[in-house]
């Protein structure tokens, strides 16, 4: 993918690469010993003294990835030239790791854009738990990513938990801090960084009630933590699941949390179009 920019002012190729361009100082210093930043078709340094009527054109091509491309399943919720939404499968690791380098959803993107012929990259900009399933938003390029990053987010998932809340809505105050090492796992904790959500009851059904979460921070497992400390952990929720919700579960053949990635709202950084997100799947 190319980005192409006609300057209607003099000066530094700099500034226009981060003022009209929207690049950040670390893709603009990778791309230069790239001879990836060009004007008028010849590649120059960010120094470069731009003119009235001069072509700026930034090569955004990435470099194919260490992990194998793969074949597999994708259900894709939004695609244009800068952004990929699909929905990540229960059980499925986001990214490949040194124990597991096959079979997560970093192979079949890679699989998915071989077969479709796009130079573009995996660059998670949402991620979600091996367990929780749902929506996934990545960025198809390290100059989508970088734009991604000052764009605010409004998420909400969807959960199953074993009791529900008094009230049908309210938020959860509570800050969350890490257990001592080497646990990686979280606790309510007076200690503990802020931590906010916002709970809303979509459906009481006897022993279960269906939430839908809408995180106002992003703590580490915090709609999990949350929901524990609220007396109504998510079923199927195995580390901060209760005696009774993990003997719920297993009487049902439920092993894994469900909890649900349901939809992002957000602005797009490049295009400016709102966008609401969704995914089918929900629990």
């Amino acid at each position: 993918m190319e980005l192409r920019h006609t300057a209607v002012r003099p000066g530094r190729l700099s500034s226009f690469l981060r003022q009209e361009m929207g690049m950040s100082a670390g893709l603009m210093n990778r791309l230069k010993w790239q001879d990836g930043i060009l004007v008028n078709g010849i590649p120059r340094h960010t120094d470069y003294a731009v003119q009235i009527g001069d072509v700026i054109s930034v090569d955004l091509a990435e470099p194919a990835p260490e992990y194998p491309a793969e074949e597999g399943e994708l259900t894709i919720c939004y695609e244009d030239d800068f952004l990929l939404a699909l929905d990540k499968p229960a059980g499925m690791l986001i990214h490949p790791s040194r124990s597991c380098n096959t079979g997560t959803l970093a192979n079949f993107v890679a699989g998915y854009y071989k077969k479709t012929h796009q130079n573009s990259a995996f660059h998670p900009v949402t991620r979600l738990d091996r367990d929780t399933f749902g929506i996934v938003l990545l960025a198809k390029s390290s100059y989508a990513h970088s734009a991604m990053q000052e764009t605010e987010f409004r998420k909400t998932y969807h959960a199953l938990t074993f009791g529900g809340p008094e009230q049908d809505s309210g938020t959860i105050d509570a800050p969350i801090a890490r257990l001592p090492l080497p646990s990686l796992l979280r606790k309510v904790d007076p200690s503990g960084k802020p931590s906010v959500t916002e709970f809303h009851v979509l459906e009481r059904l006897g022993e279960t009630c269906r939430l839908a979460l809408t995180p106002v921070t992003g703590r580490t497992h915090q709609l999990r933590v949350h929901c524990g400390y609220m007396g109504c952990p998510i079923v199927g929720d195995p580390q901060y699941g209760s005696e009774a919700s993990m003997a719920y579960s297993a009487q049902r053949g439920i092993y894994t949390q469900l909890l649900c990635a349901k939809r992002l709202h957000l602005v797009h950084p490049i295009t400016g179009e709102e966008l609401t997100l969704e995914t089918k799947m929900d629990v």
